[in-house]
């Protein structure tokens, strides 16, 4: 997920914006039962395949090594040994192929589903959770989410595919010899790995809690950077960060250094104690050169597998710290949606909304911000809601855009409660335009950027649709200068807006949604009053029903 997308999920508006979220090909709905996703994109099947081939890989590998260790060992050359040893090594290779193909595809196919199951997270996390996070702790958990899917893929394989290879090592060395000793030092180096992962895993959590917690705060500084250097002497400007940075360093210090003992001491130690605990037998002769080719082997293969596994251990601590970040937002995607069996059936047009004594109180509060609100719109309304800073007028358009739930009294759009109706039906028919700051131009087309509360990929009719309004709006100027019209990118790496240009944006987007109810939520704050005029008249042209919110 990149910070675009990031920023996508963060200004997608209330409404329709489910109608984005289209399955991946083949997979079951990103709101439904992920257990469920993975078994229909067959990546169960896929990973019983991937197992069973890596298991006949390491059969014949064996095979290889014991055909021409024999003959190593004897110091002769057994042209039959030979040819075993040769066709099991083309096995191998054709085996080694096969499982590559599988691991690409459980790769490809996880990744896939786990983005677009964080994207519909993302779409329905709480409104107001989102909110109280700051830019730096939001872009922290972008960065989690893009280290999770390779670090989950390529870690969780390699521990699986090695802690199979692991299991198999035991049967292998019952038939070479100092069997007992060989297979007690194989458990006790495990047990031994087990309690340094553990270690490195509690490393690796104090680190990833520096890192995001110095992320959040270096942002939220760049932000404040211009008061900061007004408010504070320039001597005192780097202290905090001094400070910071040096303590983020002594905790990445300690996590290398576990990281480095799980790496290196863990396989090359346990190589060095097989081998002495397999030179005895050798020296002294007291087995079959058979005996002795496969504990050999066995010790090699056992030293590449605690590679492998201690390699993909470090990976997958990892991702399960990130996977920690990120969960709200994964869980988000099954959160029951409040409505009835005809969520899927084309809404009628709404009448009148209603409310009724409504009270809201904010989380961790006490005092209500808006309480015994009572309020009717009728169709064709158009009314003017004034208020000073604080006095609940965006919590109201909240409530009436279905964002947030009363505390106490009952909302009824058409005679029906949100619950009745459905929510992706109610969010069809009210189309709410947030404040300024709590809106965004994205990286992306201009039409994009218009036309987000409807189905992509937009058609002709969506285009000139978007046109006209623009024109109504009064931006023609805008796509006059823009060489590519409405195909033009806009936002933080494309052409900049002014902030009246940005502004009556919001309101084509809002507007384009065919809502029956238009919330306009402080957005005419930033036109002058030839352009205010223009728009009025095009916003009351447009909208079947509307409710502007302004300070007197």
């Amino acid at each position: 997920m990149d910070s675009r997308l990031a920023a996508y999920i963060a200004s997608l508006p209330p409404n329709g914006g489910s109608q984005l979220l289209v399955p991946l090909a083949g997979t079951a709905a990103p709101s439904g039962s992920f257990w469920q996703q993975v078994r229909t994109a067959r990546l169960v099947w896929r990973s019983g395949t991937l197992l069973g081939v890596h298991a006949l890989e390491t059969v014949f590998l064996f095979g290889s090594w014991a055909a021409v260790g024999s003959g190593a060992l004897s110091g002769r050359v057994d042209r039959g040994w030979l040819a075993a040893w040769a066709l099991c090594l083309a096995t191998v290779v054709a085996l080694r192929a096969a499982a590559r193909s599988s691991e690409v595809a459980l790769s490809i196919g996880f990744g896939g589903l786990l983005k677009e199951r964080l994207l519909a997270g993302a779409m329905a996390f709480d409104a107001d959770a989102l909110r109280r996070k700051g830019i730096g702790e939001l872009l922290s958990q972008v960065f989690e989410a893009e280290a999770l899917e390779g670090l989950a893929t390529d870690g969780g394989l390699q521990i699986v595919l090695a802690a199979l290879e692991l299991l198999i090592i035991p049967f292998v060395l019952s038939w070479g010899v100092s069997t007992r000793l060989e297979i007690f030092l194989l458990l006790s180096w495990l047990c031994l790995t087990a309690i340094l992962i553990a270690q490195n895993m509690r490393e690796r959590f104090r680190w990833t809690n520096a890192r995001l917690g110095l992320t959040h705060r270096l942002v939220e500084n760049m932000t404040a950077h211009r008061t900061k250097l007004v408010q504070q002497p320039p001597s005192e400007w780097h202290i905090v960060e001094d400070g910071e940075n040096e303590e983020y360093a002594k905790v990445s210090e300690r996590l290398d250094r576990s990281t480095a003992r799980i790496e290196t001491l863990i396989p090359r130690g346990y190589l060095i104690a097989a081998l002495l605990v397999f030179s005895p037998s050798f020296l002294a002769g007291a087995a079959t050169l058979s005996q002795q080719a496969i504990t050999l082997g066995a010790i090699l293969f056992a030293y590449m597998s605690l590679q492998r596994f201690t390699f993909g251990a470090t990976r997958a601590s990892a991702a399960y710290v990130a996977w920690r970040s990120i969960k709200p937002v994964f869980d988000a995607a099954a959160k029951p949606v409040e409505g009835s069996s005809a969520e899927t059936s084309a809404p009628q047009e709404i009448k009148t909304f209603q409310l009724q004594n409504v009270a809201f109180t904010h989380a961790g509060r006490l005092e209500p911000s808006l309480k015994n609100c009572t309020l009717a719109i009728h169709a064709g309304d158009s009314l003017l809601l004034e208020g000073d800073s604080g006095s609940g007028k965006s919590t109201l358009a909240l409530l009436i855009a279905g964002i947030r739930r009363p505390s106490a009294g009952f909302i009824l759009a058409g005679g029906l409660d949100l619950q009745t109706r459905g929510e992706a039906n109610w969010r069809r028919s009210v189309a709410a335009s947030p404040q300024y700051h709590e809106n965004h131009i994205l990286s992306a087309s201009l039409s994009f950027n218009l036309l987000m509360g409807r189905p992509y990929p937009h058609s002709s009719e969506d285009l000139q649709e978007a046109r006209q309004l623009c024109l109504e709006l009064g931006l023609a100027s805008l796509l006059e200068r823009m060489p590519s019209g409405l195909d033009h990118m806009v936002g933080e790496t494309g052409w900049q807006l002014s902030q009246g240009e940005r502004s009556r944006v919001f309101l084509a987007r809002a507007l384009l949604q065919n809502a029956d109810l238009v919330v306009l939520d402080e957005s005419l704050a930033a036109l002058d009053p030839e352009n205010l005029h223009q728009c009025l008249e095009c916003v009351r042209r447009r909208a079947k029903t509307l409710l502007v919110i302004a300070h007197p």
